[in-house]
């Protein structure tokens, strides 16, 4: 029988955004350090103290964020794949299987009974704290 799953962390926070080039024009003017994407991105990440501020630019398509799009809540575990595991074992349905990113994170996503989106991730190789 193997440990159980530690979650060691918060993350990340990704909020979904209408027009990356303006959000990235605000986060930078605002001192956040720009760690991944940027302006033609659909993904940027940016570093908040131990954890990161994401932005997910929308998948409507009109400039406008979905209504029902929130974000996503990241939360660092000690084994992702236990973490999924377990997670099929209670009877989830993760929306992902474990990947690896290549920002340096492997995870995997999964909607809570409200329809909120959580990612369980850890990092890998030289992202390693």
């Amino acid at each position: 029988m193997s440990a159980p799953v530690v979650i060691e962390s918060l993350s990340a926070v990704t909020i979904v955004v209408a027009d990356m080039a303006e959000s990235v024009r605000f986060y930078d003017a605002m001192g956040f350090v720009l760690v991944y994407g940027g302006k033609d991105a659909e993904f940027t990440s940016y570093r908040a103290g131990a954890g990161f501020l994401n932005l997910q630019l929308s998948a409507t398509g009109d400039g406008v964020p979905g209504a029902s799009t929130w974000g996503r809540s990241i939360f660092h575990v000690s084994d992702v794949d236990g973490q999924h595991a377990a997670a099929v074992a209670a009877g989830y349905a993760p929306t992902t299987a474990p990947e690896d990113a290549p920002w340096g994170e492997r995870y995997f996503h999964i909607s809570d009974p409200d329809g909120h989106e959580v990612s369980f991730a850890r990092l890998f190789g030289d992202h390693e704290g």
